[in-house]
């Protein structure tokens, strides 16, 4: 494991935050010198020495939860002050029991959140990157991340520790010898992004895409995008905005701009010469008058190597650099892995919404396939009052599909189904129906593509579909 310093003093945490401090008899003399190494918000997942944030949330309340943290080993506690007079949870008397800090601040997410941006600010030399957008943002920062960090140390989140709790704990993983930060920030809601703008004070900041992921809490693209764009909402002149060049939101993103304006896309980078289309390969690129393979397949893929090549540009990377990164990058979990065995695989099941589905459609329906092609469709969630008319419009894009066979799973799948009425479609909300059905019905030389959010978790049938496959 690696050895973790201190973060901070328990100290400078409190005067931060301006937040009272409770300490155990034995650690009162050392507030001065002694603070945490990691800061978590799960007691399961305590290190020693560690800080736990205790949140409330809808189901379950972090102070509950003080206990065992300490005595899995945390050194301190981030509470709310309302929770000291919680006289159930006897706070105090279990920092004084345990010989543990408690910090009592009136925000316990907000405080989180404000200490994570007074901790990175600590890293003066430190290049901040932030990526948004309703999607591609996970594979534009793993792509970003393998160019750039040919030439840098580079620091970014770990998996998609994206959101209002997981971006702060990410930017604790910043150490001195990082030179480069490529964070990525996701919301869900109104009013989320600015604060995670506030966390990063990005210096370059990449909107990869104005989607409909989230339509349904937002309520409109127009939303999203004015959502989106608070990620430059903390530039003060001397930052560049990164906006891609084909979206029809481009210039409501540009518009009043507080520093340099980058619009990146095939048509808009001059080192991208070419591109050829390798099916389930992925895609020979063309950089700088010399091929390079990127294993990544679809035009959606590609521009997210193009979104994250013009971050490098920026940095600046070398043209060698960005050829190595580039196909350097594999798959992540549940992003267009491919799986070949006595089927062909597509496992695209991470997240769903109209565009990326679309482009999944598009992708499978143009390969040069010679077998059948089965395509199993999961509910597309968090589309709110627009859901109905997106799945019944998703059912009309079907009709005309090269599926041989197409599995909608879900009951948001079922306005999609109510517009299909043809043999090769099936609709079911229940999982076991679905993998009997796939048993028995997949033949050796299919093409089977696995699309659906995340709460419909569709990985479940990778096992029944490509045992003993290997991933491409």
């Amino acid at each position: 494991m690696e050895k973790m310093d201190k973060l901070m003093s328990f100290s400078e945490l409190s005067q931060t935050l301006g937040a009272p401090l409770f300490a155990g008899e034995g650690k009162q003399r050392d507030l001065g010198s002694e603070g945490f190494s990691s800061v978590f918000i799960d007691s399961r997942e305590t290190l020693p020495g560690g800080l736990f944030v205790a949140l409330k949330g809808n189901t379950q309340d972090g102070h509950r939860f003080v206990e065992a943290a300490f005595k899995a080993g945390a050194s301190g506690a981030l509470v709310a002050r309302s929770a000291l007079e919680d006289r159930g949870l006897d706070l105090i008397g279990l920092c004084q029991r345990w010989n543990k800090v408690l910090i009592a601040a009136e925000d316990t997410l907000k405080a989180l959140q404000d200490a994570a941006a007074a901790y990175l600010r600590q890293f003066v030399n430190l290049k901040r990157i932030g990526i948004t957008g309703s999607s591609g943002k996970t594979t534009t920062k793993e792509i970003a991340a393998a160019i750039i960090g040919q030439e840098k140390s580079v620091v970014m989140n770990q998996g998609n520790y994206n959101s209002e709790t997981g971006l702060p704990l990410s930017v604790f993983r910043v150490r001195s010898h990082h030179e480069v930060g490529i964070f990525e920030a996701a919301m869900n809601q109104k009013g989320e992004m600015a604060p995670l703008a506030r966390i990063l004070d990005p210096h370059l900041a990449l909107i990869t895409n104005i989607g409909s992921a989230h339509i349904g809490n937002l309520g409109s693209r127009d939303a999203i995008a004015e959502e989106k764009k608070q990620i430059f909402s903390y530039f003060n002149g001397n930052n560049t905005a990164f906006i891609p060049a084909d979206d029809d939101y481009r210039d409501f993103l540009a518009k009043d701009i507080l520093g340099k304006v980058v619009f990146y896309g095939a048509s808009s980078l001059p080192a991208f010469n070419n591109f050829r289309d390798l099916g389930l390969s992925g895609t020979e690129i063309v950089w700088e008058g010399r091929p390079l393979r990127f294993n990544l397949p679809g035009s959606f893929n590609l521009n997210n190597a193009l979104a994250a090549a013009a971050l490098a540009l920026e940095m600046p990377v070398s043209a060698d650099s960005i050829r190595i990164g580039l196909e350097s990058v594999k798959p992540l979990f549940g992003r267009g892995e491919i799986f070949q065995g006595r089927v062909t695989l597509i496992r695209d099941c991470y997240n769903s919404n109209p565009e990326s589905l679309e482009a999944a459609l598009d992708f499978c329906d143009t390969l040069n396939w010679p077998g059948r092609r089965i395509y199993v469709l999961g509910s597309m969630l968090e589309l709110g009052d627009l859901s109905e008319e997106a799945h019944a419009a998703l059912g009309r894009r079907l009709i005309s599909c090269r599926g041989d066979m197409v599995c909608l799973y879900g009951e948001e799948m079922r306005a999609a189904a109510d517009v299909l009425e043809h043999p090769r479609f099936m609709f079911t909300t229940d999982m076991e129906k679905l993998s009997r059905v796939l048993d028995s019905s997949v033949e050796k030389g299919d093409l089977v593509l696995l699309k659906g959010s995340r709460g419909c978790a569709l990985e479940s049938l990778t096992e029944i579909l490509v045992e003993d496959a290997h991933v491409l």
